[in-house]
């Protein structure tokens, strides 16, 4: 009988079964394919898929244009919203967004593919290098953006078109923020991220400066003086602990480190992975980092949640997407040390908990699960060091309904604020429309200067 086992060497996977395990989650639609899931669209009036677009954008529009051929046209909708729509159209939970909405979401029927045809649209006019946006003429005016991350790419385009000059000052050694660093590698497959980047940066008047730190290489006083405006887009830069004894044992690790290896990896195979994997947490990292310790050869994985599966953040779509792939999902278990031997990490003692009267206890039972390496992935956290006289609220900077803040012609949006979901598709439109009132800001105030 045939091993239909992949082969190993050294113990890990060969290159074709890393190429086979990273390659697309959802392979792009053909156009016959696009075509056909067009036309399952009913182009609601109402469009609830629309309303649940964070971004607004036009679904049954650009999906009709899809259906007539008019892929270009198609895209053009969608990007007019999102200029990163290409990148959302990989990563968006859309079976919790628009997808959810949609009125052929039944029990006897599937939801139409919105994300693909989106896809569809958004891939054929970067292949062809159709670009639809140019300057307006140039007003004299700059703007710094702090973070190169959904929220200040697309905060930068939107003030490019208006005419301004914009600056993009990011920390670390690529654009793109967690689309670059944070995301499943099989979600974005060759690199593009940074060729999304590229396509936006066509429309010219917007400098990035990698490697640029607030508050090591330059501070915010610093921009406002210079600048005529500052956006902030700087997400979340730290992580929660899990504040139990064993955090330092060597092959413990953050998932959003792990993760961030992974994607920047030329070589998966040089990524340390363990043969027993367990991942604590519930949400999108959480699954994200353990279907990957699954596709890089670990031999189990095992994320554990302290609740129960509908309290978990990863959507029901991902919970089975890492069941499938080989990940065991265990529930009301949570940490309570991280074991060793010889300073490596060799298991997780967890109390056993269970909801009481609505609430979460521990019920006195432990157990301990084998593992020789643990990915905490329990939380980010918003670091606000470096932001002098910016207010905070909830942990995160206070904004007003245009995104600014509680310094003068200083604006934030993305991760870093408070308002809806920490997603991409969010956080692009939080950045567009900081673009847009930091537009109207600059324009009367030019105005008013030329009455004086």
């Amino acid at each position: 009988m045939q091993d239909t086992e992949p082969a190993r060497a050294g113990g890990r996977l060969t290159p074709a079964d890393y190429e086979r395990n990273f390659s697309d989650l959802h392979p792009p639609l053909q156009k016959h394919e696009a075509a056909v899931e067009a036309d399952r669209c009913y182009f609601c009036y109402d469009a609830p898929c629309m309303t649940a677009c964070p971004t607004a954008i036009d679904i049954p529009l650009f999906i009709r244009q899809i259906s007539t051929g008019n892929a270009t046209g198609a895209a053009k909708t969608i990007l007019d919203q999102n200029i990163l729509g290409g990148m959302c159209a990989r990563v968006c939970p859309t079976e919790t967004l628009c997808q959810e909405a949609c009125v052929r979401n039944t029990a006897e029927e599937k939801p139409v593919e919105i994300g693909l045809l989106q896809r569809y649209a958004t891939d054929t006019v970067m292949a062809e290098g159709t670009q639809f946006y140019a300057r307006a003429a140039a007003t004299g005016k700059k703007v710094a953006v702090i973070g190169a991350g959904p929220a200040g790419l697309a905060c930068a385009h939107k003030l490019s078109m208006a005419g301004h000059d914009v600056v993009i000052f990011e920390a670390k050694a690529k654009a793109g923020g967690l689309n670059e660093y944070g995301l499943a590698a099989y979600k974005t497959t060759g690199d593009f991220a940074q060729r999304e980047i590229e396509y936006l940066l066509e429309i010219g008047g917007i400098e990035i400066r990698n490697n640029m730190a607030l508050g090591r290489d330059f501070a915010l006083g610093d921009l406002s003086r210079d600048y005529d405006a500052v956006f902030i887009g700087i997400g979340l830069g730290g992580v929660n602990a899990l504040g139990i004894p064993g955090e330092d044992l060597d092959g413990c690790e953050n998932a959003v480190d792990f993760i961030e290896t992974l994607r920047q990896a030329d070589d998966k195979a040089a990524v340390k992975v363990g043969s027993h994997v367990v991942v604590l947490g519930g949400g999108m990292t959480a699954i994200d980092a353990a279907v990957q310790a699954k596709l890089l050869g670990a031999a189990e994985v095992t994320l554990c949640y302290r609740r129960g599966a509908e309290a978990m953040g990863a959507s029901a779509f991902e919970q089975e997407l890492a069941a499938a792939k080989g990940v065991f999902i265990r529930h009301y278990l949570a940490p309570k040390e991280i074991l060793g031997e010889n300073g490596a990490v060799s298991g997780v003692l967890f109390d056993n908990t269970a909801i009481e009267n609505g609430k979460l206890i521990v019920t006195g039972d432990t157990g301990i699960i084998a593992a020789d390496h643990v990915l905490k992935a329990i939380g980010q956290t918003f670091v606000a060091d470096h932001l002098d006289g910016v207010k905070l609220e909830g942990g995160r900077i206070a904004v007003d309904e245009d995104g600014l803040t509680s310094l003068a012609g200083v604006y934030a949006g993305g991760d870093c604020i408070k308002r809806g979901e920490d997603l991409t598709v969010t956080s692009v439109a939080q950045g567009r429309d900081a673009a847009i009132a930091i537009n109207k800001m600059l324009a009367s105030e030019a105005h008013a200067s030329a009455v004086a």
